[in-house]
């Protein structure tokens, strides 16, 4: 069997490891992959991403499954486009995928079908977000309306900081087009958590939970970035927290899906806040996350592949997925700077046996030394008995790598000072 692997970080090395594992799969072609990816067992990188070229690719070799990675190609239809030439590829439609290409659409999705999300208001025009924000509860969250790399919401503790956000997105045109159309929001405190989970359109199957630390600095300090470690499963994630989730959010997003026609057979991850109260959804997205992606299918006993087999075939409704005991932690290491200015070109050095695995993500192969070429370089994970043990090893793991001005958060799996007190300041969820 042959399968081609959409897209060049972290998320696709793991999903490529993971897919190797299957008996049944001869050749993954990764587009355009990265360092790691061409090292990979069964792996051959292909330097392609133009979606006609895939397609000439894909009916070229007779690739028997393409997946897609990351959101763009999602959001631009290339599962469509896939489809029209009978070619078997894994993600939503080009309307699907909308629930993450567009916060606008998302919001007004969650309403319309009763997903349990923070109180919103949708704006196109800067005067009339300027003064909406002038009768705001502070802290706000200001959303881009489009992509944005994971950078384009913004918690804002005053008026100021708002009409920085209002401006630059809207004015400056920081996100190129992504935040000319901007969503304010209730700001919500507590733990958060990400769900992935598959789905077949008829039924949606949950992940084990994560903890993704998304803030440059510890303790949750700074700007965003696309992330720099996580955990799974999630601590706080227990049965209650589930039963919360799968009533008031998985349910009503299938029954959103199914009403609205969405061909959607892919992946749909949740972001959601444990707060005082109760459990809500802070954003979709449509595709797997990323260093989530790299934790979860570390812990992941069932066969990945075969997963995905049974979403295009719609028979999810009789698979059950199988999980490792234990815990998985997985650090991002960066390169410092990031995420602004930073340099790369830097030669990686990796000791033998290292007790972690290792997902590159910003690196090329060049002459056989593999170089930084991106903000987030690579990400190590370690499973342990629990997760106390799978933080250390993941640590320990750090330490056999090196390159000039690596930088990652030191602690990864401990929860926020702040968000620690909002959760313990709860006294219960209010399931409604």
């Amino acid at each position: 069997m042959k399968v081609m692997i959409i897209g060049s970080g972290g998320r696709e090395h793991a999903l490529a490891w993971k897919i190797a594992e299957n008996p049944k799969v001869s050749r993954i072609y990764c587009a355009p992959g990265n360092g790691g990816t061409a090292l990979e067992h069964k792996c051959e990188n292909i330097d392609i991403t133009d979606i006609k070229a895939l397609i000439s690719f894909a009916k070229a070799e007779s690739i028997d499954l393409t997946i897609v990675g990351p959101e763009e190609p999602l959001t631009n239809g290339i599962v469509d486009e896939f489809k029209k030439e009978n070619l078997n590829i894994f993600g939503p439609d080009k309307r699907a995928a909308m629930l993450e290409g567009s916060k606008i659409f998302s919001k007004n999705f969650m309403k319309k079908y009763g997903v349990k999300t923070a109180e919103y208001e949708c704006f196109k025009d800067v005067k009339e977000a300027l003064n909406y924000i002038n009768f705001c509860e502070y802290p706000v969250v200001i959303k881009a309306d489009g992509l944005a790399a994971g950078k384009g919401v913004v918690i804002c503790s005053t008026r100021e900081e708002a009409v920085k956000a209002i401006e630059d997105f809207m004015i400056s045109d920081i996100f190129k087009g992504a935040a000319l159309e901007i969503v304010i929001e209730e700001y919500l405190e507590g733990v958060e958590a990400s769900i992935l989970s598959i789905t077949d359109g008829s039924t949606i199957l949950p992940f084990l939970s994560a903890k993704d630390h998304k803030q440059i600095y510890e303790n949750d300090m700074g700007p965003n970035t696309g992330g720099m470690g996580v955990i799974a499963p999630n601590p706080y994630v227990d049965d209650e927290v589930m039963k919360s989730f799968n009533e008031d959010i998985l349910l009503p997003t299938l029954r959103g899906i199914q009403s609205e026609g969405m061909d959607y057979k892919g992946i749909i991850f949740f972001g959601i806040m444990i707060c005082r109260k109760g459990v809500y959804l802070l954003e979709y997205n449509v595709r797997m996350g990323d260093p989530e992606t790299q934790a979860v299918l570390s812990i992941m006993e069932s066969d990945f592949l075969e997963l995905m087999l049974s979403s295009l075939s719609e028979s999810l409704h009789d698979t059950e997925i199988r999980w490792k005991q234990g815990s998985c932690c997985a650090i991002v290491a960066a390169s410092g700077g990031y995420p602004a200015f930073y340099e790369k070109g830097y030669p990686i050095r990796i000791k033998e046996n290292i007790p972690g695995k290792v997902f590159a993500a910003g690196v090329n192969l060049n002459n056989g030394i593999l170089e930084t070429s991106g903000g987030r370089v690579l990400c190590v994970t370690a499973c342990g008995n629990d997760l106390t043990s799978a933080i250390e090893k993941a640590y320990e793991a750090v330490e056999f790598i090196d390159f000039k001005n690596m930088y990652y958060r030191k602690d990864i799996g401990k929860i926020s000072e702040n968000c620690e007190k909002a959760f313990k300041e709860q006294e219960s969820y209010e399931l409604v």
